[in-house]
């Protein structure tokens, strides 16, 4: 936030750009693993990352992950794709008739 505090605002150099869809590129460190992930037992890779299987599934069965939680800070072209792989992964689990409340 300090590039923003030094920011200057000149004033008549506002626009709009009409769009159907904005994708914010954020820049994401990795996985908070204090809290939730650790206390569930998440297992992490050499990365630290979260460790997952072909399916995107973590080491806790129905726990799934993706992204840059799985990858660590990369390209949004990347999480989407395993977004997409992960969603399939997820299908094929409760196809299964499996889930995370009677597994």
């Amino acid at each position: 936030m300090a590039a923003l505090a030094d920011a200057t605002a000149y004033v008549g150099t506002e626009f709009e750009i009409n769009a159907d869809l904005v994708l914010l590129a954020m820049g994401f460190t990795g996985p908070v693993k204090s809290g939730l992930l650790d206390n569930l037992g998440v297992k992490y890779d050499a990365r630290g990352a979260v460790s997952v299987d072909n399916n995107f599934m973590s080491n806790l069965d129905g726990v799934f992950a993706g992204g840059d939680t799985k990858r660590g800070a990369s390209l949004i072209v990347w999480a989407i794709a395993e977004g997409r792989k992960m969603a399939a992964g997820i299908n094929q689990y409760l196809q299964a008739g499996k889930s995370a409340k009677n597994a």
